[in-house]
């Protein structure tokens, strides 16, 4: 493995925990496209920041699917949360990997426009949109090495899973993409 592939893969933590007590200058929320709070992470980031995130979110209407919206962190730790809609898992030929693949992107763009160097993700669609993890994951991560190599000043991205079974699998996915040939 060359240097530079070590050093980014520094830069990444994978971790199984509660994306609620992370502290980062932005947590990643899986949201729906009305902003509203839900299941999942969602629900959960909803119910940890309190009552003025939904309020937040009101004032902002709804988020299409692979774009991204930022609002204050209320009482979690994170000063920040981003907002973004993953795909409904529809079979995988209605362009679900490259909306999930524009959900990275655009968050990553928002952070590159503030200057934020630390973000925690969950695994985003994979919960009640039904996203098959194996693929979400090689996604994600390849999308967040990435961007990693893109902006060196990016101190640190954590990809926070719910379960051993969840962050097993990222675990394997980063290991593939570490073994593999960078892209020329």
């Amino acid at each position: 493995m060359s240097t530079e592939r070590l050093e980014l893969l520094q830069r990444l933590e994978l971790v199984r925990g509660d994306i609620t007590k992370v502290t980062a200058d932005a947590v990643v929320n899986a949201a729906n496209s009305a902003l509203s709070g839900g299941g999942g992470v969602d629900g959960a980031i909803h119910r940890a920041a309190g009552p003025g995130l939904l309020a937040e979110c009101r004032t902002l209407g709804r988020c299409p699917p692979g774009e991204a919206r930022i609002t204050s962190g209320h009482r979690l730790p994170a000063r920040y949360i981003i907002h973004t809609v993953g795909p409904v898992w529809e079979g995988g030929g209605r362009g679900e990997s490259g909306v999930l693949a524009r959900c990275y992107r655009s968050v990553f763009d928002l952070l590159a426009q503030r200057g934020w160097v630390t973000v925690a993700f969950p695994s985003i669609s994979t919960g009640i949109f039904g996203f098959p993890i194996e693929r979400a994951s090689r996604i994600a991560l390849r999308e967040i090495l990435g961007a990693l190599e893109r902006r060196p000043a990016l101190e640190r991205v954590t990809v926070v899973l719910f379960s051993d079974r969840d962050l097993a699998v990222y675990q394997h996915a980063r290991d593939e993409l570490a073994s593999a040939a960078p892209p020329a």
